[in-house]
C-alpha cells in the first residue's frame, strides 16, 4: 500500500487514505468545470442506420471531442457496444479514448466506461444470454447470480466499470415492448431474481444500474414512454420493492431514472422519488444515472423546462447525478447556471463527490492500467458462458399442456415430423431486442450473427436423426403475406406430427414484434400467425404449438385444440437446442410462468395481482379476464405431488416470523425440478388486497420417488401493505397461508393469526422470506 507520505503523491491518489479523504482532496483541488465535466458523458457514434436509443438522430453536441474532453469527463458511452468491433479492437478503442480522456483534463482523471448488458455484454461476438422474462421462468436466484457474474467478469476483463442493468420494471401490461427485459409481474419474483444479478455483477467488480425508477412498465395502453397514472398505493406496493429489495439486498451502486412522469411530474425532475424516497428514506448513497436524454426530454418532450440548460438546472436539483448518454443539459450550461445563482454549487459538490467516490471504489485513480492489454482481447463467448446460457435456457421453457402425453417424443423417433413457423429457421427469433445481433448488427448486415447461433430447425434435425422432416415457414413474423400458409398445411397434413414455432422477432422502435418501442395494440400473435396457426390444426395433424416470444400472447383459442403447448420466452443463443431437448425429452422441462398467458387478446388480465373484482366478476360484466394459464403454472414430464403444508406456529406477532413447510413428492419415474410456490391471501385488510400474492418459492430437485420439505422462513413483513394512511404497515387479523405449483393451483393452506399492534414498516424491515431443503 503506499504511505500517506509519499513525496509528491496527489492525496486523492493514496490508496492508504480513506475514500473520504481522497475525495474530499481531489473536490477542493477542482474547478467548477472540472467538477461539472464529471457528471457528463461522451458518445462516439459511427455508421449504421437507424437509432439504439429514442430519438439519437436528434441530439449531437455542439462542442468538438477535444471541447467536451477539455476538463475531464464522467463517463465514456458504450465504445464496445455501438458497432461491430471484436473484443481487440473495442479494448484498443477504449485504451485510446481513456489515454486521450487522462491527457486532455490537467488532473488525469479517467472516465467510467459503461456498456449495456441486460442479455450479457452488449457487443460483437458476445455471449447473448436468455432475455431477463426467460430469467424470471427459471425461478432461480442462483443461477442468475451465476450468470451476472460471468457477464460481470467479461465487462471487468475488457475494461468496462458499469453495466446498465437489470431491468427491475414490473409488469402492469402486457402489450408494453419491453415485458421481455422483465422479471415479470410479481414484485416479489422481481426483487429476489434482481437482487441476484446485482450481486453477480457487483460481486465481479461491475457497478450494477437498476432501472427504470420508477413506474415506466406501468404506462397508460402500454406505449412507450406514455404518462403513468397509478395511485401511491399501487407504486408502493408492487412498482418499488423491487428497487428496495435489489439496494438492500444486492448492494447496487446506480440507478437509473425512468423516462415517464408519475401524475404528471417526470421522474428526471421528482425530488421526492430520487432525494426523499431514494436517499433519505432508503439511505441510497450511489449515482443516479439519467436514462439516454431524458434530461433534455424534460424540455422537449415534458415541457416541464423551457430549453436544455433549465432542463439540466432542474434534474440536478431533484438529484440525477450524471448525464447519459451524452452532455446535452449539463457541461456548460450547469457552469453558466452555477454562475447565474439558478444552481447552488453545493448541489454540484454533493453529486461530484459520488461520481468521484466511484471512481476511486473501481481503482482508476490508483495508476494501474484502464484497460487490459492482450492482442487478443477476451473471449466473450467462452464455453463457460455458453454453459450457463444453456442452463438457463433449459430451465426456462414452459411446458404450458400435454395432456395426453404426446410428448416427450424420443430422440430415436422415426415418425414424421413437419417443423413449421417463422420462428423455426431464424436464429435472431431467439434473442432478445438488446442481443447485440438484434440491437446493433440489424444496422450491419454485412455482419451476419456475430457468433454461432443454430436455429430451432437445425436443433430439432439434430435431436431426431431417424426422423423424415419437412420445413415449411409459412407466414413472416410479422406482415401480410401468407403465401405460405398453404404449403405448411399441406406438409402438416402429410405428417404424423406438426411442430409448429411462432412468436417475436425483437427489435427497436417499431422493428420488430417485441422490444424497446414495440408496443403491441392487442395480444394476438402478429401478423398472420393465427391464420397459420388456424390452418395447421384444420389438418387434423396432432400439433404442438411452440411458443417462442418476447411477451405471453392469447392462446385461449388453441388451448384445448392443440396436442401440446410450450412457451419459451427469448431463449438466447442455446435456445435451439433447450426447446429441441424439451421436445425429446432430454431436459425434463421445469420452467414456470412468470407472467400470466392471456385468454382473449381483448380483454387484457392486467396479471394476477387482483382484488376480487380484478376477476371474474359474474352478474356484473360479462368480460371474462381469467387467463389461459396462470402466472406460476408450469408442468414436467413427472407427476409432482404437493403432500403438506405446516407452520411452527398458529400465532405470529405482527413483529415477528413464522416457518412454514411445504412437503413435494415426485410420483413419476423421471428425475424432475419443482418449483415451489407459497403464497398469502389477506381476507381482511383495510384496502382491497390481492387475491393471492407471492411470498415464497424454491427449486427444488426430486429424484424419482422422492419426498422433500422446503422450509420458508417467512418475516411477518412478507404480510405489509400501504394502508389508509399511506404507511406500509402489518396489522393483526388472519393471513391465510397456500401452497402449490401455480396461482390458481393452491391445494395445500394454513391460516396463520397476527397478533398484537399494528405496526408501522421503519427503515429496517425484510420484505423476502428465506428458504432451506430438508429430505
Amino acid at each position: 500500500m503506499t504511505s500517506v507520505n509519499a513525496p509528491g503523491l496527489a492525496p486523492w491518489r493514496d490508496s492508504a487514505r480513506t475514500i473520504d479523504e481522497r475525495v474530499e482532496s481531489l473536490l477542493a483541488e477542482m474547478t467548477l468545470e472540472e467538477k461539472v465535466a464529471q457528471l457528463g458523458s461522451v458518445w462516439l457514434q459511427d455508421g449504421g442506420e437507424g437509432n439504439v436509443a429514442p430519438l439519437q438522430d436528434r441530439f449531437k453536441p455542439a462542442e468538438t471531442l477535444d471541447e467536451q474532453l477539455s476538463h475531464g469527463l464522467g463517463h465514456l458511452t458504450r465504445v464496445y457496444g455501438t458497432a461491430p468491433l471484436s473484443s481487440a479492437e473495442g479494448a484498443a478503442r477504449l485504451r485510446e479514448l481513456q489515454e486521450r480522456v487522462v491527457a486532455s483534463n490537467r488532473l488525469g482523471i479517467p472516465a467510467i466506461a459503461h456498456e449495456e448488458c441486460l442479455t450479457g455484454f452488449a457487443t460483437f461476438g458476445a455471449t447473448a444470454y436468455p432475455t431477463p422474462l426467460a430469467w424470471a421462468a427459471t425461478f432461480d436466484p442462483e443461477l442468475v447470480e451465476r450468470m451476472a457474474s460471468a457477464i460481470g467478469a467479461d465487462l471487468r476483463a475488457a475494461g468496462v466499470h458499469q453495466g446498465l442493468s437489470p431491468v427491475l420494471d414490473v409488469v402492469r401490461d402486457y402489450r408494453w415492448g419491453r415485458v421481455e427485459e422483465t422479471l415479470g409481474e410479481d414484485p416479489h419474483l422481481v426483487g429476489r431474481l434482481g437482487a441476484a444479478y446485482v450481486r453477480g455483477l457487483e460481486g465481479a467488480g461491475v457497478m450494477a444500474t437498476l432501472k427504470h425508477f420508477a413506474g415506466y412498465a406501468a404506462s397508460r395502453a402500454a406505449r412507450n414512454h406514455a404518462p403513468v397514472s397509478i395511485g401511491p398505493r399501487e407504486l408502493a406496493d408492487v412498482i418499488l420493492p423491487p428497487f428496495e429489495i435489489a439496494l438492500r439486498e444486492g448492494g447496487a451502486r446506480s440507478v437509473m431514472c425512468s423516462y415517464t412522469d408519475l401524475d404528471g411530474v417526470p421522474v428526471g425532475a421528482s425530488a421526492d422519488l430520487l432525494r426523499r424516497l431514494l436517499r433519505d428514506e432508503w439511505g441510497f448513497e450511489g449515482t443516479v444515472t439519467s436514462d439516454y436524454w431524458s434530461i433534455p426530454f424534460l424540455a422537449s418532450m415534458h415541457q416541464v423546462a423551457e430549453d436544455a440548460a433549465e432542463a439540466g438546472a432542474v434534474a440536478l436539483r431533484a438529484g440525477v447525478d450524471v448525464e447519459l448518454p451524452e452532455t446535452i443539459s449539463y457541461g456548460a450550461h450547469l457552469v453558466a447556471g452555477v454562475r447565474a445563482g439558478r444552481v447552488a454549487e453545493a448541489v454540484v459538490d454533493e453529486s461530484v463527490r459520488r461520481v468521484l467516490r466511484q471512481k476511486i471504489e473501481l481503482g482508476l485513480l490508483d495508476g494501474g492500467p484502464l484497460v487490459p492489454e492482450g492482442p487478443d482481447g477476451v473471449d466473450l463467448d467462452s464455453p463457460r458462458n455458453r454453459r450457463i446460457a444453456s442452463e438457463i435456457a433449459a430451465r426456462s421453457i414452459v411446458l404450458l399442456s400435454n395432456p395426453d402425453g404426446l410428448l416427450p417424443i424420443g430422440p430415436g423417433t422415426t415418425a414424421r415430423l413437419a417443423i413449421i413457423g417463422p420462428c423455426a429457421d431464424d436464429p435472431r427469433t431467439l434473442m432478445g431486442c438488446y442481443a447485440f445481433p438484434n440491437h446493433v448488427l440489424d444496422r450491419y448486415p454485412e455482419h451476419g450473427m456475430g457468433l454461432p447461433v443454430a436455429s430451432v430447425r437445425e436443433s430439432v434435425e439434430a435431436e431426431f436423426p431417424y426422423a423424415e422432416v419437412r420445413y415449411e415457414k409459412g407466414a413472416d413474423v410479422a406482415g401480410g403475406d401468407g403465401s405460405g400458409i398453404a404449403r405448411a398445411a399441406e406438409a402438416a397434413a402429410e405428417a404424423d406430427l406438426a411442430l409448429v414455432f411462432v412468436g417475436d422477432r425483437a427489435g427497436l422502435f417499431g422493428g420488430g414484434t417485441s422490444g424497446e418501442g414495440c408496443d403491441a395494440p392487442d395480444l394476438r400473435l402478429p401478423g398472420l400467425q393465427p391464420d397459420l396457426v388456424e390452418a395447421v390444426l384444420a389438418t387434423g395433424t396432432p400439433t404442438v404449438l411452440v411458443v417462442v416470444s418476447g411477451r405471453p400472447y392469447a392462446l385461449g383459442a388453441y388451448k384445448d385444440r392443440v396436442a401440446a403447448a410450450v412457451q419459451a420466452f427469448f431463449p438466447g443463443v442455446e435456445g435451439g437446442a433447450a426447446l429441441a431437448g424439451v421436445l425429446s425429452g432430454r431436459v425434463n422441462p421445469s420452467g414456470r410462468l412468470p407472467v400470466q398467458v392471456p385468454g382473449t387478446p381483448f380483454v387484457n388480465p392486467s396479471t394476477y395481482l387482483q382484488p376480487p373484482l380484478g376477476g371474474k366478476t359474474d352478474g356484473i360484466t360479462v368480460l371474462d379476464p381469467t387467463p389461459a394459464y396462470a402466472f406460476g403454472h408450469g408442468l414436467s414430464y413427472s407427476a409432482i405431488e404437493y403432500a403438506a403444508l405446516a407452520t411452527d406456529r398458529a400465532e405470529c406477532p405482527t413483529s415477528g416470523s413464522i416457518e412454514a413447510r411445504v412437503t413435494v413428492r415426485n410420483a413419476g419415474a423421471r428425475p424432475a425440478e419443482e418449483v415451489v410456490q407459497l403464497y398469502a391471501s389477506d381476507p381482511v385488510a383495510q384496502v382491497a388486497r390481492p387475491v393471492v400474492q407471492l411470498i415464497g418459492f424454491a427449486r427444488v430437485a426430486l429424484k424419482p420417488g422422492e419426498e422433500r420439505v422446503v422450509a420458508f422462513d417467512v418475516p411477518a413483513d412478507a404480510f405489509s401493505y400501504t394502508g389508509l394512511g399511506l404507511r406500509r404497515i402489518v396489522e393483526p387479523g388472519t393471513i391465510v397461508l397456500a401452497a402449490g405449483p401455480s396461482a390458481a393451483e393452491l391445494s395445500l393452506r394454513a391460516d396463520i393469526r397476527l397478533t398484537g399492534e399494528t405496526v408501522a414498516l421503519g427503515a429496517r424491515h425484510r420484505l423476502t422470506t428465506e428458504k432451506t431443503l430438508g429430505h
